[in-house]
């Protein structure tokens, strides 16, 4: 297993040590496993003046699976657009062609009462987004600034060829087949032609999908449906910037930003493995990231790229078994837990690997 380590900035390296801990101790018990690091982002600029510097590039195509941190902090805010690290992060993912985001959000029952909402509505939530990667406003050209009577404009382009839509739309029919054979497609036909094109594609894939219910929902009523009744969802598949948006309030469901993890995925199941959450300029340096959604992100990497399914429900059945110990980092902490820090969360889930 030829696995690229891309920490990058932030809490990135913090979180990224715990998940290297975890990946060491499957070493130790006999997987192989070959690592290499670089850097990206940030990282990557202050290295090579690059976010995604060409030798980290290379290192993330020879590997079987990249294992990211997060990228970006605020001195870096001041460079041009195509030299901040969220770009080394986009480029990564084109360049790749890691075009389908699986994002799981998933309220562990130790957690029901650090979600937002009341446990009775999110107990028992198993959803999965899967957002499209590589389309959509985010890359969609024309782009750009101008001066326009007088006075600055800005103007992106939302843009889906059809063949984007059908890829997608096929692994979210796929993925429903694996779960509940529910696939809700969210968009919004009833003002964009963008997502009119959308509707009618994932309509047509529908029909090699019998055995999948599809229904169709505006991007603005999933927002609140998440909210009011989330277990109505099995499997949501949409775009780009609807699904970034989406993803993350879907992540407030279950207690914490930082117990998420994602996969990004090419058409060979090549992928990247990173938790949604971001850098986290303000609490980096301080040990007190969770480093869960990285961990939980290497297990999807053995769930998705290696087939290792059986390494995967290890490495999640020891966060489950931290959790029910009672151990939480400060933002999953509540009166009765015991409070600790990036650092010993990636002892403890160690340990408890150790005893599955």
């Amino acid at each position: 297993m030829k696995i690229a380590l891309l920490a990058g900035d932030g809490i990135g390296s913090e979180i990224m040590a715990q998940a290297i801990k975890v990946l060491e101790a499957l070493r130790s018990d006999g997987l192989r496993i070959e690592t290499e690091a670089a850097a990206v982002g940030g990282a990557g600029y202050d290295a090579a003046r690059d976010p995604l510097p060409e030798g980290t590039l290379s290192i993330a195509r020879a590997a079987d699976a990249i294992l990211f941190g997060a990228v970006g902090g605020p001195q870096y805010d001041t460079l041009p657009r195509a030299m901040r690290p969220e770009q080394g992060l986009l480029r990564l993912r084109k360049e790749l062609s890691l075009f389908a985001n699986l994002r799981p959000a998933v309220l562990y029952p130790e957690l029901a009462s650090a979600s937002s909402l009341k446990p009775e509505i999110v107990a028992g939530l198993d959803i999965m987004i899967l957002r499209e990667l590589t389309g959509d406003i985010y890359f969609g050209q024309p782009r750009g600034r101008r001066e326009t009577e007088g006075e600055r404009e800005g103007f992106d382009t939302m843009k889906y060829r059809e063949s984007e839509i059908r890829r997608i739309a096929r692994v979210g029919f796929d993925t429903a087949m694996k779960r509940g054979r529910r696939l809700c497609s969210v968009d919004k036909a009833n003002v964009l032609d963008t997502s009119i094109l959308w509707r009618e594609v994932v309509n047509e894939v529908a029909r090699d999908f019998p055995q999948v219910e599809l229904s169709h929902m505006y991007v603005d009523n999933a927002a609140m449906q998440l909210v009011r009744a989330p277990r109505q969802f099995d499997v949501i598949v949409t775009g780009n910037m609807f699904g970034d948006i989406l993803s993350d309030e879907a992540s407030m469901l279950t207690g914490s930003i930082g117990m998420l993890p994602s996969a990004s995925l090419d058409a060979a199941n090549k992928g990247m493995y990173e938790p949604i959450h971001g850098s986290a300029p303000d609490i980096a340096g301080k040990g007190v990231a969770n480093p869960l959604a990285t961990i939980l992100s290497a297990a999807m990497m053995m769930r998705h790229t290696f087939d290792r399914a059986d390494v995967a429900d290890r490495i999640e059945g020891a966060v489950r078994q931290v959790l029910g110990q009672g151990l939480r980092t400060s933002d999953i902490w509540q009166d009765g837990m015991r409070r600790i820090g990036t650092v010993e969360m990636g002892d403890a889930v160690v340990s408890a690997l150790a005893h599955r």
